[in-house]
């Protein structure tokens, strides 16, 4: 007999063994049969169950349904096995294509900020090798399926480089700051695609695994949705949209979800079209919501390059050499009608030299718009090097497209183009296609000046009484500034002659040599003086270095050096910049070219406007130069936003539109160091007054606008800004406190005579 509680003699030992068994316990030992311990039995248990319910019947899949085993993945002849590859072939590999879909379509979310040509290089093997990978391995250790797709990763940056290059991580890394400086679209130069084939790779790497390794409905999406994120952040300034990309999006991760749920194919056939009618609506309402109006742009926050010298000699320097060598063939333009070919823009002067602060940014082509947005000549031009030196490009003002340059870079500020991949050689062309601005004679009459201090500084010297004795007489009896700037450019036309032999520069000594005693010269020293004399009558100035048309020959413009020519502008409210030409002719007005005697024959017609009494109707029709704040409140009617912005994303939408102002006015305040939390204070006062979006504005136009009501506490706030901005080491803690009093107060005033329904829809605009 055994002993008690061995279990190898009761009464159902038996059934279980079946006549098998008992032979096998005949032949045990006694000792052999105490063995049978209970930890034996439980390591058996599983085996068991199983094999009792296979002799009753019992159902196949009672492995998969048992309560204590319902582990993703089981361990078996010692390597992992991933349980999302269970179950029906087609499904998990319809999964896989579906995820790689998704990181492909995510990845094209880059279209805005890159051509599509480039970007597809990057995208698709990105998405469509971590599918693989995860196929060929999915019963095999996970840091092997990691291992194959970084290597797999860095074979795919070859085709981009067109080399296995060492700097692929660096690049990486400097991607981000790179595309948030650059004018969209951007170049596609492998250094920026390869951020886009790391982040596609990595999501579609990520969605494979999950979808390979776990038993999850549409967690494998969420990487590529992240990158999809990254795509609408880096691309707010492109051209096209980005819904459609977001409602394939959509209609993908629905798929997902259907065939990750295990239900009949009869779902996918029914499931996908209501997804697709769905994304169908929201790419149709989309446009229609508050926030698409003025989305966040993380440019706004990136600090751009500081100005730096692009040539080692200045294009203004170069005039009178090029004045003396006249038949050297520089350029050739075809273009639809002649103009000047402006190549260098200049707006800081030291007394000594003209130079430039502009802050350049790479661009694929396209060129910031100008602030004249009215009638228009486009011209299309294609331009082919001769032997111009220096990296700035001619081009017609003001270009709005470029291509054919690899390595082009603009100045947003002056349309001023350049190329960064080294100096052009002979034969190098490109296109350009500009808006050559034509405002009216109404437009004219009533434009004002900008105010901007940079821009009408005048060097410490002994010299600046007599720019200002001499400009004061010369527009004596002009009142319009407008009128004030043809008269200045007639004064310098009439009283000094134009001489290829005069000595050259623009220092102050030069230029009043040129004004009190030899009354000659080039149109570098016309240029800079009237530049100068206009400063000092308060008309924000600058020079430009460009070219005449050129000589007309078989269809194009052939430019040679001696059709240099410097003139200046003056930058005016709603108009930009206006250019003037106060050198004379050769020979007299007749030795002009015809852009500039259409230029001169234009300030003679207004001049005999003013005379009949146009400034007049200029001051009257100056209210409607009023900001644009009604029109951006115009939106769609409100059933419409509330029957396609239900549910959550109101929800969603209310909790952002509470947050994010409170955030914003939170962070001002308690920024770190008291000059910026006054400055703060004065950013959020304009807010509060509906001048955001208007950075140009000095203190003086904000306190221009406003009533008396809220001036004991605006002129305070303002006084305290101007002097943190110029001083901002001398910023306090008390002053920081007395401009947030300030700025409390103003937006009590403001909140109290603002109509609810007007700040209702403020808040909803996120302004």
């Amino acid at each position: 007999m055994g002993a008690p509680g061995s279990g190898g003699h009761g009464p159902g030992a038996a059934p279980a063994g079946g006549p098998g068994g008992g032979a096998a316990s005949g032949g045990l030992a006694g000792g052999e049969r105490a063995a049978g311990s209970r930890s034996s039995r439980h390591d058996r248990a599983g085996s068991s169950r199983r094999t009792r319910r296979a002799a009753t019947g019992g159902d196949r899949r009672a492995d998969t349904q048992d309560g204590g085993d319902r582990r993703a993945d089981t361990r078996e002849g010692g390597e992992w096995r991933g349980r999302g590859a269970d179950g029906p072939g087609w499904r998990w590999a319809a999964g896989l294509g579906v995820v790689a879909a998704t990181a492909a379509v995510a990845g094209w979310g880059f279209h805005r900020v890159f051509p599509s040509d480039g970007l597809l290089l990057a995208v698709v093997p990105a998405a469509v090798a971590p599918a693989v990978v995860a196929a060929l391995v999915r019963r095999r250790p996970l840091w092997l399926a990691l291992a194959l797709d970084v290597l797999l990763w860095l074979a795919g940056t070859v085709p981009l480089y067109q080399a296995l290059t060492p700097t692929v991580l660096a690049d990486v890394g400097n991607a981000w700051h790179a595309l948030l400086t650059t004018l969209l679209p951007a170049q596609p130069e492998p250094r920026l695609l390869v951020l886009v084939h790391t982040l596609v790779w990595a999501a579609a790497t990520i969605g494979a695994e999950i979808l390979t390794r776990t038993r999850t409905k549409i967690v494998a999406a969420l990487p590529a949705l992240a990158v999809y994120g990254v795509a609408l952040l880096l691309g707010v300034d492109g051209e096209g949209s980005n819904l459609p990309v977001a409602a394939a999006l959509f209609v993908l991760t629905a798929a997902l979800a259907l065939l990750r749920d295990g239900r009949s194919p009869v779902w996918l056939l029914t499931g996908l079209p209501a997804a697709a009618a769905l994304a169908a609506l929201a790419l149709v309402a989309g446009p229609l919501l508050p926030m698409a109006a003025q989305p966040y742009n993380p440019r706004n926050d990136v600090e751009l390059p500081p100005p730096a010298r692009v040539d080692s000699v200045s294009p203004l320097d170069r005039v009178s050499a090029w004045l003396q060598i006249p038949d050297r063939d520089l350029f050739t333009v075809r273009a639809d009608k002649p103009q000047n070919w402006r190549l260098a823009v200049l707006d800081r002067y030291d007394g000594v030299r003209w130079t430039s602060s502009a802050r350049f940014q790479p661009t694929g082509g396209r060129v910031p718009e100008g602030e004249w947005t009215g009638a228009a000549d486009v011209v299309h031009q294609k331009v082919t090097f001769g032997g111009l030196p220096g990296t700035w490009l001619p081009a017609a003002e003001r270009p709005e497209n470029v291509t054919g340059v690899r390595g082009l870079a603009v100045d947003p500020g002056s349309g001023a183009l350049l190329t960064t991949g080294g100096k052009p050689g002979k034969g190098f062309g490109y296109q350009v296609t500009s808006r050559v601005p034509k405002p009216s004679k109404e437009d004219l009459l009533v434009a004002t000046p900008v105010r901007d201090p940079a821009l009408t500084a005048f060097p410490a010297g002994p010299q600046e009484r007599l720019f200002r004795r001499l400009a004061q007489q010369a527009v004596k009896g002009a009142d319009a500034p407008i009128k004030q700037a043809y008269r200045l450019q007639s004064y310098l036309r009439t009283n000094a002659s134009y001489d290829v032999t005069a000595p050259p520069g623009h220092s102050l000594k030069g230029l009043e040599f040129f004004l009190q005693t030899t009354h000659r010269g080039t149109s570098e020293q016309f240029a800079a003086t009237f530049a100068l004399m206009a400063r000092t009558l308060g008309l924000p100035s600058r020079v430009v270095v460009g070219f005449r048309p050129g000589q007309a020959s078989g269809g194009a413009y052939h430019v040679k050096s001696g059709h240099v020519m410097a003139w200046a502008e003056i930058e005016f409210e709603g108009l930009g910049w206006r250019p003037f030409y106060p050198t004379p002719g050769r020979s007299g007005a007749k030795d002009d070219h015809e852009v500039v005697s259409s230029a001169i024959e234009e300030s003679e017609e207004l001049e005999g406007e003013f005379a009949k009494g146009g400034s007049d109707r200029s001051r009257r029709s100056e209210p409607q130069a009023t900001g644009n704040g009604e029109q951006d409140g115009s939106g769609p009617p409100v059933w419409v936003i509330a029957a396609v912005a239900a549910g959550g994303l109101l929800v969603a939408y209310g909790v952002v539109i509470v947050v994010v102002p409170w955030r914003r006015r939170r962070g001002r305040r308690l920024a770190p160091g008291p000059e910026r939390r006054v400055l703060g204070a004065w950013r959020q006062t304009c807010d509060d007054l509906g001048l955001r979006g208007e950075p140009a504005l000095t203190a003086e136009d904000v306190l221009s606008r406003q009533p008396a009501d809220i001036s004991p506490h605006l002129r305070p706030l303002a006084e305290i800004s101007n002097f943190v901005r110029y001083a901002p080491e001398a910023g306090t803690d008390t002053a920081a406190t007395e401009a947030w009093h300030h700025s409390d107060a103003i937006r009590r005033i403001v909140r109290a005579r603002t109509p609810f329904t007007i700040r209702l829809r403020d808040r909803l605009l996120l302004r």
